[in-house]
């Protein structure tokens, strides 16, 4: 009998689409593949784990930790049919991989207005949600044993349960480029990075705004620093905070966070130096110094209209946090106001494209919340939807014109993170790289996913 996949995903899955072509996939091949449930979030919601293999190691990779950022579902389900086709794949039948195929699957559904497309940046921004930072699953702000998150304490649970030796994080950027970070070096990583990036077209973020202040591994590679105790501001714009990413370190494991990115702009790529780096981020900290004083005097209208609207709170959280962060950020990358506290490391063409991309976010992501937290209320006494909705479409012009951001389509970004992952299964594990009759190494499959059939 010939065995036929599951349909390729063109686009993003949503919570329940997930778990029904998971579901198929084992009943298709019970003998590779199993499905449980290992937790339940704060609405209810099952959280499952698609386990492929019967191998001795276990390799944990986790979708979905961010609400926004849905490619990590349509990666595991590719992984998945990935293992099964080609089982010399995930390391020659050694390797068992749990795939959990969403950790936030409560933010994930308040994405699914923009979710399936037509994929826009207004329509994504103006239906966007990224809970606040303390609702985030990954982030252990009081450590493990203060964890209150039923999501958060389920992948902990799954970590000591596994001890994988690779946990692989799946995130999204929105606009910008992709990029590895890991907490501990992998070397040949970059080469394989940069190889699957090349092949599918993918710019890769040469100076990531997450990892401004991150050692380098390698292009587009970097290594997360231990976590420290910092104020919430340092936590949310540095990662500097304990997390899930570290917990299972006792076991030694590695973690590699794998960013695909959504709107790909080629300047994120371009490592030449800058001739006026000073004027690049005077503009940039003014910029944002002036959105942030529009939006917080936004924020004081509707603020008052909101009390009686469903899930005020929930919404309002992460526009008070990128609104509290903002600020420091501004002073933070201004040559005038920086001194000598913290300098910012050599700053190349595709640093200052990260920034001033990483600004238009934190503005436009609080535009959108605003403007989704005032359609819903279904009224707007204080005026204020007309001007929010003239910003978001302002910005967003400036991301797709200023910028050039162009959308990557779903199957891309599901199979550049793939490779990446089973790049790092290989090199953390240290399987063989399959061969190919030429006796080159085989990265996976070598021509690019053509982008008129996406």
């Amino acid at each position: 009998m010939v065995e036929v996949a599951l349909p390729p995903l063109l686009r993003y899955p949503s919570v329940d689409e997930l778990g029904a072509r998971a579901a198929a996939l084992v009943a298709r091949r019970p003998e590779k593949a199993r499905l449980r449930r290992v937790g339940t979030s704060r609405a209810g919601t099952p959280m499952w784990l698609l386990s492929v293999g019967h191998g001795d190691r276990q390799a944990l990779v986790v979708a979905g930790p961010h609400a926004n950022e849905p490619v990590g579902g349509a990666t595991v389900l590719r992984l998945a049919e990935r293992v099964l086709a080609e089982p010399g794949t995930g390391g020659d039948g050694d390797v068992t991989w749990n795939l959990l195929l969403c950790l936030d699957p409560d933010g994930s559904r308040r994405n699914e207005g923009w979710l399936t497309g037509p994929y826009s940046l207004g329509r994504y921004f103006r239906n966007f949600f990224r809970p606040g930072f303390l609702e985030q699953p990954e982030w252990l702000p009081d450590g493990a044993g203060a964890a209150a998150l039923p999501e958060t304490r389920a992948l902990l649970d799954l970590q000591d349960e596994l001890r994988p030796f690779l946990q692989c994080s799946l995130h999204g950027v929105d606009v910008g480029g992709g990029f590895v970070e890991l907490t501990r070096d992998l070397p040949g990583l970059p080469q394989r990075v940069a190889h699957t990036a090349a092949r599918l077209g993918i710019p890769l973020e040469l100076g990531a705004y997450d990892a401004l202040y991150w050692p380098g591994l390698g292009p587009a590679v970097y290594r997360i620093p231990p976590p420290r105790r910092g104020d919430l501001a340092a936590a949310i714009t540095e990662a500097a905070v304990e997390s899930t990413w570290f917990h299972p370190v006792r076991h030694g494991t590695v973690t590699a966070v794998v960013e695909a990115p959504m709107w790909g702009v080629a300047s994120v790529a371009d490592a030449a130096p800058h001739p006026d780096p000073d004027a690049v981020l005077r503009t940039v900290s003014r910029g944002l110094r002036h959105d942030t004083r529009l939006l917080e005097r936004l924020l004081a209208r509707v603020r008052p209209h909101l009390a009686d609207t469903p899930d005020a709170a929930r919404l309002l959280a992460p526009v008070d946090d990128y609104l509290l962060v903002c600020p420091g950020l501004a002073d933070a990358w201004d040559p005038d106001t920086l001194g000598g506290e913290r300098p910012l490391p050599p700053l190349t063409t595709a640093h200052l494209a990260a920034l001033r991309i990483a600004g238009r976010r934190l503005a436009l992501r609080t535009a959108g919340l605003l403007h989704r937290l005032v359609r819903g209320a279904g009224r707007d006494p204080a005026g204020a939807l007309p001007e929010l909705e003239r910003l978001v479409e302002e910005w967003c012009a400036d991301y797709r014109d200023g910028f050039g951001a162009r959308w990557i389509p779903v199957a891309r970004q599901a199979e550049y993170q793939t490779r990446v992952v089973l790049a790092a299964a290989r090199l953390a594990g240290r399987f063989p790289h399959p061969r190919s009759r030429s006796g080159e190494p085989d990265w996976g499959p070598q021509a690019a996913v053509p982008i008129h059939r996406e």
